[in-house]
């Protein structure tokens, strides 16, 4: 199965066996990122928590007694 990048646009070839290449098939919102974008956004992600400016807002989770 080829596939494209959405962020550099290089095509690469997955196995069509993979649960990857399924759920690109058969659910159109999933988009495919190569390894190399993968890394690079993970790196800079790590920087920019390093420097301590960087707020991940996510909403609280409620502790529900019942």
């Amino acid at each position: 199965m080829k596939v494209k990048c959405v962020l550099c646009e290089k095509i690469e070839n997955l196995n069509s066996d993979t649960l990857l290449a399924k759920r690109l098939r058969n659910r159109p919102i999933h988009t495919y990122m190569c390894q190399d974008c993968y890394d690079r956004i993970e790196l800079r992600t790590q920087e920019r928590m390093s420097t301590g400016n960087f707020k991940l807002y996510r909403t609280p989770k409620k502790s529900d007694d019942w």
